[in-house]
């Protein structure tokens, strides 16, 4: 009986510990992605060389406004622009030229080492989406966004595995009042996840609020000798930058930290319904954006950015994933290469109101685009529905997921022997197959991407299981993420001067919520 019993034993407890193995949470990050595919390039060099004269014939002769902002136009003047009332012309080849001292890569750093990112080069960084004043979810259904969901999107973006970023304002917590609401957000992106973070753009001295916690949390001399955030500064297109976005900045630009200097681009709003018209005015609006932060700080960090949309002619509504703007976004990146500046466009962007079939072929079409285009950094990358307003539980756990299938696109062929299975296709011959064979068991567990989300079970099972749609699942899937959840350890001296600071702020104003 000993002799028997001893085994099963063994067995049990083996299989005891492998169960225990399945279930332990495990909180995975992905390197950012280094790409081994190439570029789609739509643009022949005739079509280059007419696109950026005609940007430099705008600078030059149409000029771009920079509003209520003196010390802008005096930088201009200075520098050798024809400034005349708040329009700067800017003389051909000299925004080229300034822009020639921006990095053409550089790293952003997080308070876990592991989870630094490298911006430019062949790299691409996955941030989540950004700014909607609305939340969804499959239970409470459409709402103003709080406080509560922007710390839980900030927990989910720190759980999910193919998200390197934890972004910015991934919603708008409108029970916070707006002069004190960055300073909550910011919080919640250095305590509850350890992953980048970007800063506040919406006033100058919010921008500098972020800069000063970021010291107290990396430390001052950190911070003036690396770039620890990333900030979206929005072009006011067409050809303004107004002095909002303006004196951000300047504020991350004279302290080192990095701007995604980003027209915002509605076709047939902000922008021409051509797509060469629109290359011209996002390259001009590039040019002007990325010499203006050179002029504040020579070699300040700076990522070239373009959102972009085309128009609903009927409704007026923005549409996604349509063929003209995912032209306009290979276009751009062809151009932005040219000038040697790390990338930024794309999204999961879908105008649908659910997480439905529209929501996943615009979203997938703007995905893939981002990828093929050589996007350096993409905001949006999980969570966007409804054109923006509308941050989604459900959609951001399901482009989470899709992520997974984009780092492995990324990946290109593996041609070393192990590629070539030249050993597998001996081993098997003629009329067998590949399931027991050497090179399978060998390869089987990192061999295919695999989602953690859709359901691939059989029919039978599936309907047993209560019949559940992707949304079901990924309601699922969201109150499994946090449930895992656990906060990464942080210096609790760090913390309380954190929240200090955070206290102080807001004690030393009224709330205003207009």
């Amino acid at each position: 009986m000993g002799e028997t019993e001893a085994p099963r034993r063994a067995r049990g407890g083996g299989g005891a510990a492998r169960r225990a193995e399945r279930t332990a949470v495990r909180i995975e990050a992905a390197r950012f992605i280094e790409r081994n595919i190439p570029d789609l390039e739509i643009l022949n060099a005739e079509a280059i060389e007419i696109i950026e004269r005609n940007a430099e014939t705008v600078l030059a002769e149409i000029g771009v406004n920079f509003p209520e902002n003196p010390g802008a136009l005096q930088r201009w003047r200075e520098a050798g622009a024809d400034v005349q009332g708040e329009r700067v012309r800017i003389p051909r080849g000299l925004a080229r030229k300034l822009c020639a001292t921006a990095p053409s890569s550089f790293t952003q750093h997080a308070r876990n080492p592991d989870r630094n990112v490298e911006i430019g080069g062949r790299n691409l960084v996955l941030a989540p989406v950004y700014g909607p004043p609305f939340v969804r979810d499959a239970a409470g259904g459409r709402r103003y966004a709080t406080i509560a969901d922007f710390q839980n999107f900030v927990r989910l973006a720190y759980m999910s595995k193919w998200v390197h970023h934890s972004g910015g304002t991934v919603c708008e917590p409108t029970d916070v009042a707006v002069n004190k609401r960055h300073l909550d957000m910011l919080l919640a992106h250095m305590t509850l996840s350890d992953k980048p973070y970007m800063g506040s753009v919406t006033e100058p001295v919010r921008a500098q609020d972020s800069v000063d916690m970021s010291k107290l949390l990396f430390g001052a001399d950190f911070v003036d000798r690396n770039t620890v955030m990333t900030s979206l500064i929005n072009i006011n297109s067409p050809l303004t930058f107004d002095a909002t976005m303006m004196g951000a900045l300047e504020i991350y630009a004279a302290n080192n930290q990095a701007s995604i200097i980003s027209p915002f681009i509605v076709g047939g709003a902000m922008a021409p319904v051509s797509v060469a018209g629109t290359l011209t005015q996002v390259l001009a609006e590039i040019l002007a954006g990325v010499a203006y932060s050179q002029l504040v700080r020579k070699g300040a960090p700076v990522v070239a950015g373009a959102f972009v949309t085309s128009i609903d002619m009927n409704s007026g509504a923005p549409t996604f994933g349509t063929p003209e703007a995912a032209q306009i976004t290979y276009g751009t990146g062809q151009l932005v290469r040219r000038l040697g500046l790390p990338y930024r466009s794309a999204g999961s962007f879908c105008g649908s109101k659910l997480p439905d079939a529209q929501a996943a072929y615009e979203s997938a079409n703007s995905l893939n685009m981002g990828l093929l285009a050589g996007v350096n950094f993409m905001l949006h990358a999980c969570g966007w529905l409804e054109g923006g307003l509308v941050a989604s539980f459900e959609k951001f756990v399901m482009d989470a997921d899709q992520l997974g299938a984009v780092h492995g696109l990324a990946r290109g062929v593996d041609i070393d022997a192990n590629g070539q299975a030249m050993d597998a296709i001996a081993e098997v011959g003629p009329g067998g197959h590949y399931l027991g064979c050497a090179h399978t068991q060998n390869n089987f567990k990192s061999a295919f991407w695999r989602s953690d989300l859709f359901d691939y079970k059989p029919f039978e099972t599936w309907e047993e299981e209560g019949a559940r749609d992707t949304q079901a699942l990924a309601s699922m899937r969201v109150e499994k993420l946090l449930r895992d959840y656990r906060q990464p350890a942080l210096d609790p001296a760090i913390h309380e001067a954190l929240s200090d600071f955070v206290r102080q702020k807001k004690d030393a104003e009224a709330d205003a919520f207009g």
